[in-house]
């Protein structure tokens, strides 16, 4: 015998089509920006393209043209971690949108189920408090369990912006030594 009424139950999936919904166009949002991205970079790439040939064109002996690989390196190392930075924070910002909705659809279930439990347990007969505090325990194990995962996901986040960075920083510094190297062999 089902305990929800036809009603309850269209109540319930019409409240879960508005988070589906809004996750769908955050998605969408998400994909957007990298394809807006995408034809950004591919556009500067092609302009670059094109005024770096020229300059090639223009080159008399081959220490100019080392000299001129040379200046090209840094820049162009600098827009490989810009654009992985901006990826970054396009899928970050994403997730955390997807982290919000789903903290919230968390939390609104765990309180029905505690009012659940609350209702049940008022109405059980005597005796079945022992039954009840095994209840409550699981349910606050799943929550506590929940919290723990959750704040061991942010550090992971966390972590993993701080070492994008702190790579992002060594190659970059990697690419300038190179092309100062690089730049210092054409000279000679």
């Amino acid at each position: 015998m089902s305990m929800l009424t036809p009603e309850q139950i269209t109540a319930t999936q019409k409240a879960n089509f508005a988070p589906l919904f809004g996750l769908t166009n955050k998605a969408f949002e998400g994909f957007e920006k990298l394809v807006q991205l995408n034809l950004s970079v591919v556009k500067s790439t092609l302009a670059e393209i094109q005024d770096n040939a020229q300059k090639a064109l223009s080159v008399k002996d081959p220490q100019e043209l080392l000299a001129l690989q040379a200046s090209l390196t840094p820049p162009l190392g600098e827009k490989v971690l810009s654009y992985g930075r901006r990826v970054y924070e396009i899928a970050t910002s994403t997730q955390a949108e997807f982290t919000k909705v789903a903290e919230a659809r968390y939390e609104a279930q765990s309180r029905r189920v505690q009012t659940l439990v609350d209702d049940l347990a008022k109405s059980a007969p005597t005796g079945s408090e022992a039954a009840f505090a095994v209840i409550q325990s699981a349910i606050t194990a799943a929550n506590t369990a929940y919290e723990t995962v959750h704040k061991a996901t942010q550090q992971a986040v966390e972590t993993a912006g701080s070492s994008f960075d702190a790579a992002a920083t060594a190659a970059s510094q990697a690419a300038r030594q190179a092309a100062e190297q690089t730049s210092r062999a054409a000279r000679k």
